[in-house]
């Protein structure tokens, strides 16, 4: 989508408008990241990833492991204790890495989704490298780095505990998910950044969100972003390396893998055949 050419030239407020309706799987995150690079007061933000993070948990990865879609809870978006209890079980976060391997097979929770996406991808298998964390330095040069909740999580001793016995994989990157959850519960993600003026970095459901925006006038005359979806393909990037270490006969679990990363654009796997 030609999003500069939408943007560039418009008055603010209509720039300020239209990126939030165009890019509505992240809305929240796409209103913030402008009102910050333009100064203005910044917006709410936090549902929309809460949202999407307990849609994977107890819709999209059940259905691809066949163990069937789940409502999500109950009063989720008003009472906290009800999240806490439908993600984590009565035990709540587990804080160590002990506590993450108890609480994966307890039956609690989120633990059977979790679980089974461990059993669908055993050993060492769809992983990367250890590839630098996003951040302000690394955001804007289109080379492999991890931008994901895995990357603002990663923190975590219990998730550091995942990525000793498990690399950095499809485990790794679904528990991340449970973090953020953690976070929004309690303190709350990352706060977002202004590097520099026009600059804005945003936590987003998939990572973090930078935008570049410059106006003179009350007209937009500078545009750029880049998502988490840019990062996640970039050549030699997280889904490059994962398809990479994918055994080739569990192909059939590309989409459940795909639905782990899960870029924001349409995304086509394709299996070479080598002939002899």
């Amino acid at each position: 989508m030609p999003v500069a050419a939408m943007v560039l030239g418009a008055r603010v407020e209509v720039a300020a408008a239209l990126l939030p309706r165009v890019f509505n799987l992240c809305r929240q995150a796409q209103a913030q990241a402008v009102a910050m690079a333009l100064g203005q007061p910044l917006p709410p933000g936090g549902d929309e990833i809460l949202r999407d993070h307990l849609l994977k948990l107890f819709v999209s990865w059940p259905a691809h492991l066949g163990q069937g879609a789940r409502p999500l809870p109950a009063g989720w978006a008003t009472d906290p204790a009800v999240v806490r209890l439908a993600v984590f079980g009565p035990a709540g976060v587990p804080a160590r890495s002990g506590e993450m391997m108890d609480f994966l097979t307890s039956g609690q929770g989120a633990a059977p989704v979790l679980r089974a996406i461990d059993r669908a991808f055993p050993g060492r298998e769809a992983v990367t490298g250890a590839l630098p964390f996003a951040d302000a330095n690394n955001l804007w040069t289109g080379a492999p780095i991890e931008n994901s909740p895995a990357a603002r999580q990663a923190h975590r001793p219990a998730l550091q505990g995942l990525e000793a016995t498990h690399g950095r994989g499809p485990l790794w990157r679904a528990a991340a998910r449970l973090f953020d959850i953690a976070a929004l519960l309690d303190e709350g993600l990352p706060p977002p950044e202004n590097p520099a003026p026009g600059e804005a970095l945003v936590p987003a459901t998939r990572g973090l969100y930078g935008l570049r925006l410059r106006a003179e006038g009350g007209i937009v005359t500078r545009f750029a972003r880049v998502t988490p979806t840019d990062s996640l393909l970039a050549p030699g990037g997280v889904l490059a390396q994962s398809l990479a270490t994918l055994d080739p006969a569990r192909a059939g679990q590309a989409a459940l893998l795909l639905d782990i990363l899960d870029p924001c654009s349409p995304v086509t796997l394709t299996r070479e055949v080598e002939h002899a």
